[in-house]
């Protein structure tokens, strides 16, 4: 038999690789109650077909929350279909995207099922160097090449955590804006900051400019709703709402939207982000707490200031692809490094996730990860 869910839990094996909410912090009562709710209330306007840009209630609430305009907002069917829908629009095979090192892997997945090439951008603690974006924009059109548009996590990165400034983001949107670059700003992990709110969207800085946000339920609420917005200049908003997909079909998972609609004006939200929160920021400190008792010298981390990763990064001696296998006979499994860069990089890095794992896990798998490392250091 198929079987229904993307994640398998293989027996024995401590999981670091997915980031996945735990099935205890999704909002099962709240989303009956929001469901049950649409369903004797507002059932002949969620079972119909939907607006193409998505319910207009649900998208007057958003505007209000974002402080944007409605016609600047669209409903998506997450992150990833909107980073779809945008490459049909915006790129054509052999298109240059510029990428941050490390990036989101599963974004580069999508990226080359259209044929675009990945050019990174360096980064560091403080986020993607802007002064690298423009002379790369420079130095690529003056050979003829094609930019698309600059894709980044900026805020809680997957994979790294880290967050870039808010003077950087002030100074992307100016350089964006003046060299007419389309900058796409995934924010899909902004509302889970367990230590102090993350700095405005790099769009808020440049109202009208070039300037694409994605968000998506799936980290805050649910990923199974697959429901997400996208915050884009009106004219890119009515080119996606007219596309064949939507003429034909409607919005894009229009019942969903109804019962996060239901939610969100139950007030049942905010509660539940918060609860989030406070359960999340517990598993980074028990997981933070356990790397520091368990992980030989030479490995270091940051520790993240919200998300769900953890980035180690570990002698250039080790290679944590090869390595993998090892750890995974120990009983302890990961994302390589090498996954999240799109030219090359990443060998002595890892990826850990803490969403999904119970604290006594995350003890456990740091432990088991440790005396891997240990023994491959030596």
């Amino acid at each position: 038999m198929l079987p229904d869910i993307q994640f398998v839990q293989r027996p024995g094996m401590i999981e670091f690789g997915w980031g996945h909410l735990a099935a205890e912090l999704l909002p099962r009562a709240e989303v009956l109650r929001a469901a049950t709710w649409t369903l004797a209330n507002d059932a002949p306007a969620a079972l119909t077909y939907g607006f193409a840009q998505g319910p207009g209630r649900l998208l007057a609430l958003l505007a209000t929350r974002l402080a944007v305009p409605e016609t600047e907002l669209m409903i998506t069917a997450g992150t990833s279909q909107a980073l779809d829908m945008l490459c049909k629009q915006l790129t054509k095979p052999g298109d240059v995207v510029l990428v941050e090192a490390p990036t989101y892997h599963l974004a580069l997945r999508i990226f080359r099922d259209y044929g675009l090439r990945c050019v990174t951008v360096p980064a560091d603690q403080q986020g993607l160097h802007v002064a690298a974006v423009a002379a790369l924009v420079k130095l690529l059109r003056s050979r003829g090449k094609r930019i698309a548009f600059l894709y980044l996590v900026p805020t809680f990165n997957n994979p790294s955590g880290v967050t870039l400034t808010a003077a950087r983001r002030a100074e992307l949107a100016r350089v964006a804006t003046a060299l007419e670059l389309t900058v796409i700003e995934d924010e899909a992990y902004a509302e889970l900051w367990y230590d102090a709110p993350p700095p405005p969207p790099i769009a808020s800085f440049a109202p009208g400019g070039p300037l694409i946000r994605l968000g998506s339920f799936a980290k805050v609420l649910a990923p199974g709703l697959r429901l997400g917005w996208m915050q884009a200049p009106s004219a890119l908003i009515q080119r996606c709402t007219q596309a064949g997909m939507l003429d034909s079909g409607g919005g894009v998972n229009h019942f969903t939207a109804h019962i996060v609609l239901a939610l969100l004006q139950a007030g049942d939200f905010e509660p539940h982000l918060l609860r989030l929160r406070t359960a999340l920021c517990a598993r980074r400190n028990a997981l933070l707490a356990a790397l520091a008792r368990a992980m030989p010298p030479g490995v270091t981390w940051q520790p993240p200031l919200g998300g769900f990763f953890v980035w180690l990064s570990v002698p250039a001696t080790v290679d944590t692809t090869a390595l993998l296998a090892r750890a995974e006979a120990a009983g302890v499994s990961y994302i390589p490094g090498e996954r999240f860069y799109a030219n090359g990089g990443g060998c002595n890095e890892l990826r850990l996730a803490f969403s999904m794992l119970p604290e006594a896990e995350l003890v456990e798998g740091a432990r088991r990860l440790g005396q891997v490392l240990k023994r491959e250091i030596g």
